[in-house]
């Protein structure tokens, strides 16, 4: 395959430009399983949708030339997945944005505050920590940490979610909890579609999960609404905790996220046994990059 072959826009417009390049890409080239028959050559719309990080009704709008503007790093996340050489991103870019110069939007740098670190900390019978607008764990307290003991790293709830076996048993309904992250996720990409983390962790989802490629392939008009969260600790056993997540104003696009045991229940009994032998031993992690 020879992803420098030159294509002219004048002769060609942008949907076919793309089209032509994820025809001729492989689902193995691209890192996707490649079981079963498949109706298309090449990749579908909602795998390249799904790599890229964007939705599929975006791209779709993308590739049969609707009104679209795309950013540059749209564009440059798109251009990986195609795996275009720089002739043809080039290309891209004179289609997609014509007299335009390409730049790249800048990283999303984000600090909790040290007040809500000593608010969180202050709770120790209440799970409760601070997430990104990636859902990155910026801030856990330590009974958090001694709740998520059983995941080999706390630093995103998705990675943690589609990525960690321990979803499995720790969650009585990981598919629900998974719905809800990825439309939580979509309704914040669709907002800061050139967002880097954002297309960072959604190509790295589809490529290590075929559950979140479905997932995010989907339209999702709303967040499901929260509700009372039942796990299974592998020290303390079941657990029902009531699940809130509070916007931050001095601080857009960071969630704190609360996890509430019924006063006098099971539950609290639980959490506060977890507390006393478990939080000390439990190392507080986080992503350096995005944690301080």
């Amino acid at each position: 395959m020879d992803n420098n072959t030159h294509f002219s826009p004048v002769e060609e417009g942008l949907g076919t430009f793309l089209r032509s390049r994820r025809e001729r890409l492989s689902p193995a080239a691209a890192g996707l399983p490649t079981a079963g028959r498949r109706r298309v050559p090449g990749l579908r719309r909602d795998e390249v949708a799904a790599l890229a990080g964007v939705s599929l009704s975006y791209y779709s709008r993308l590739e049969q030339g609707h009104q679209v503007s795309p950013s540059p790093r749209v564009l440059e996340s798109i251009a990986r997945v195609l795996q275009l050489g720089d002739e043809d991103k080039k290309v891209l870019f004179q289609l997609a944005l014509p007299g335009s110069r390409r730049a790249r939007a800048p990283v999303r740098v984000e600090r909790v505050r040290p007040h809500l670190r000593q608010l969180i900390e202050s709770w120790p019978r209440t799970p409760a920590f601070i997430i990104g607008h990636a859902q990155d764990l910026l801030a856990t307290n330590a009974l958090a940490d001694a709740l998520y003991r059983d995941f080999a790293q706390h630093d995103n709830v998705l990675r943690m979610l589609f990525l960690d076996p321990a979803a499995k048993t720790f969650y009585r309904s990981p598919e629900r909890a998974r719905r809800r992250a990825v439309a939580d996720l979509q309704q914040t990409a669709a907002s800061t579609p050139e967002d880097p983390r954002i297309l960072e962790l959604v190509g790295e989802l589809s490529v290590r999960s075929g559950e979140f490629r479905t997932l995010w392939a989907r339209e999702y008009t709303r967040v499901p609404p929260y509700e009372i969260k039942q796990v299974f600790h592998s020290v303390v056993g079941k657990l029902e905790l009531r699940h809130e997540a509070l916007n931050i104003r001095s601080a857009p696009g960071q969630q704190l996220v609360i996890l509430q045991a019924e006063p006098g229940s099971s539950t609290a009994d639980g959490l506060a046994l977890l507390g006393s032998v478990s939080a000390p031993d439990v190392p507080h992690q986080q992503n350096p990059a995005r944690g301080t």
